[in-house]
């Protein structure tokens, strides 16, 4: 990817604002609390220098509008985090793991799952003083969160920085940006936009809910829960923030965690269309209002300025955007499981994303195409 820049940015800037890490997958706005920069690849930089006695203008420069340097391509890693806030030291874990893949051109998007109990060789991270070995996914970002002497007070950014090297090394991407959510931050981020319309592909009973949102009392000695409980009828919904986490969240359903990837998809469409169709990433109070209402439930982590990246892919539009359910299984059976595995059409997208081949492949075989 290359950029134009001006001045060099401090490694940290605070209070840079857009919308959050759904928006990003279609229009790069997303709520940032903090930006780091990234270990991708140097973006080039465009020549600041000028003669020794610089003649005045007459006219003033145009503007350079925001994002005018990216070409692509763009690789971009979304997680959505459980972080239960009322358990002191409680290590977040990665339980949405999205990739989005722009190619040169920025004119279309892919966003895919993976599994959160994929089997992964997660490399050895001495900053969290993890040695390294093959496990689930999910455990990345917890394994990566560890502060040696503060058991107490994991890191989410360093989680996710392990996490990211190890879905790199996994898909062979690059991540040029990416951004975890918390499931608080998501319900605050769709109440804000004023709820989300979206096609409930099956019907969902959930497991957390009561129909009023109040959450359900845990059973006597620890065996799930009891009361009633909310049900996603099948069909076309206007959901709340709650309601949208919820129904995302599911995954004791027709389909298990696969039918859980594909309906956090969905809802991450759904929100990326209705954010296009009212045009809300260009609009700064519209911004703002998301800003505050998240707050610090979301950590922003990448190379270019939010800014830039956000006007960059502003001309995606919801055609262009394209779900893909990458197929898998799972390891081991019974007591013996051990996790989730792609198959191998699954695994050759993968080739064929980073080959420039993703319109064929998916020609191909079109069943790993979400179209609703």
């Amino acid at each position: 990817m290359t950029q134009r820049t001006g001045a060099p940015r401090p490694r940290w800037v605070l209070g840079l604002a857009a919308l959050a890490a759904v928006v990003l997958v279609a229009v790069g706005a997303l709520v940032v609390t903090r930006l780091v920069r990234d270990d991708g690849p140097r973006r080039a930089i465009g020549p600041t220098g000028g003669t020794e006695t610089p003649q005045p203008s007459p006219t003033p420069s145009p503007t350079v509008p925001p994002g005018a340097g990216i070409t692509g391509p763009l690789n971009l890693l979304l997680v959505g985090v459980d972080t239960r806030v009322s358990v002191p030291g409680w290590e977040p874990h990665g339980d949405a793991v999205l990739v989005l893949h722009v190619p040169k051109g920025l004119d279309r998007a892919y966003l895919f799952s993976l599994p959160r109990d994929l089997l992964v060789d997660i490399p050895a991270f001495p900053k969290a003083g993890y040695r390294g070995g093959r496990t689930k996914l999910t455990h990345a970002m917890s394994y990566g969160s560890r502060v040696p002497g503060k058991p107490k007070q994991p890191s989410t950014a360093q989680g996710y920085e392990l996490l990211r090297s190890t879905v790199s090394g996994y898909t062979g991407l690059r991540f040029d940006a990416g951004a975890v959510l918390t499931f608080n931050g998501f319900d605050r981020l769709v109440d804000t936009l004023g709820g989300v319309d979206l096609y409930v592909d099956q019907r969902v009973v959930s497991l957390h809910r009561r129909p009023d949102g109040r959450h359900r009392e845990p059973a006597p000695g620890g065996g799930g829960y009891v009361g009633p409980q909310m049900v996603y009828e099948k069909g076309e919904r206007h959901l709340t923030g709650w309601q949208a986490l919820d129904y995302a969240r599911q995954r004791y359903v027709t389909g298990g965690g696969y039918a859980r990837q594909r309906h956090q998809q969905q809802l991450i469409k759904a929100l990326a269309t209705k954010i296009l169709g009212e045009d809300l990433a260009r609009q700064p109070e519209r911004v703002q209002q998301v800003v505050d209402a998240l707050g610090d439930t979301l950590v922003y982590a990448g190379g270019p300025r939010v800014v830039d990246v956000a006007y960059a892919l502003g001309g995606l539009t919801p055609e262009r955007f394209v779900l893909v359910d990458l197929p898998g299984a799972g390891v081991g059976k019974g007591s013996g499981y051990r996790g989730e595995e792609l198959t191998s059409t699954g695994r050759k997208f993968l080739t064929e994303l980073r080959a420039g081949r993703a319109d064929a492949y998916l020609a191909a075989n079109p069943k790993l195409r979400i179209t609703r």
